[in-house]
């Protein structure tokens, strides 16, 4: 069983879009697929108005900004990764952990300050995506959470997906962007150890946005889940990447 984790930096190119159907649509067996969006997100901010915050690097979601959030994310990307799946003859559909409460949170607790409507996962209804898969059905699965009566959360997508994957036990996590993996010099590194990207975060060869990956990666290991695969739409095709397996 497979976990794809797609970019939020890509899916907003319709070229991306329709190869990334294309490319759910070889695999033998159809993944439960989760996105981001943070991109439009802020986009969609800076054009009515509302300044972004952040405490530490995290990106606070208030009252307002969860409005935004939740029309970029279920309204504008998810439907837009839906048609195209479904366009490329995948069998998909659309919905949020706060769907049928099959992600649950709650509130991210942060030294620095409140977040907000930012959450961490805390349970996931395995039931629902086991069915789905077991119909042949790829659920489609944007961030927003299922909180404490009835609220909604913003979870960051890479900890939905590695909360999935773990919570399914997954046989592989794939996060999917524009990279074909972790580079040393340009050169792709097909295999890590879990010491030997700690290593690499030390020596700044993983920096920027590949450390947040590969974090999820570890802690996926960690929970049981048998490879984690960072790669690009080719290499999602291709089966290759940067493999990361235990110890």
């Amino acid at each position: 069983m497979l976990v794809l984790k797609i970019g939020g930096q890509e899916i907003d190119d319709h070229d991306f879009v329709k190869r990334m159907g294309e490319a759910v649509a070889a695999l033998v067996a159809p993944p439960v697929l989760v996105h981001g969006g943070g991109k439009e997100i802020r986009e969609l901010q800076e054009r009515l108005g509302v300044a972004a915050q952040y405490i530490d690097g995290l990106r606070v979601t208030d009252a307002q900004s969860l409005d935004i959030v939740q029309m970029v994310l279920i309204g504008r990307v998810n439907k837009r990764l839906v048609s195209a799946l479904s366009q490329a003859g995948v069998d998909a559909l659309g919905m949020s952990g706060v769907d049928r409460t099959s992600v649950r949170a709650e509130k991210l607790e942060h030294p620095g300050g409140d977040l907000g409507q930012v959450g961490r996962v805390t349970h996931v209804r395995t039931e629902v995506f086991k069915r789905l898969l077991e119909d042949g059905i790829t659920p489609t699965l944007s961030p927003l959470c299922y909180g404490p009566d009835g609220s909604i959360f913003n979870v960051n997508a890479d900890h939905v997906a590695t909360a999935v994957a773990v919570a399914m036990q997954a046989a592989e996590l794939v996060f999917v962007s524009n990279v074909p993996g972790v580079l040393r010099e340009q050169e792709l590194l097909p295999r890590l150890t879990t010491a030997e990207v700690e290593q690499l975060i030390t020596e700044q060869v993983i920096t920027g946005g590949m450390i947040p990956k590969v974090r999820s990666a570890l802690e996926a290991i960690e929970g049981g889940v048998a490879t984690v695969r960072i790669t690009n739409l080719e290499g999602l095709k291709t089966n290759s990447g940067t493999r990361i397996i235990n110890d």
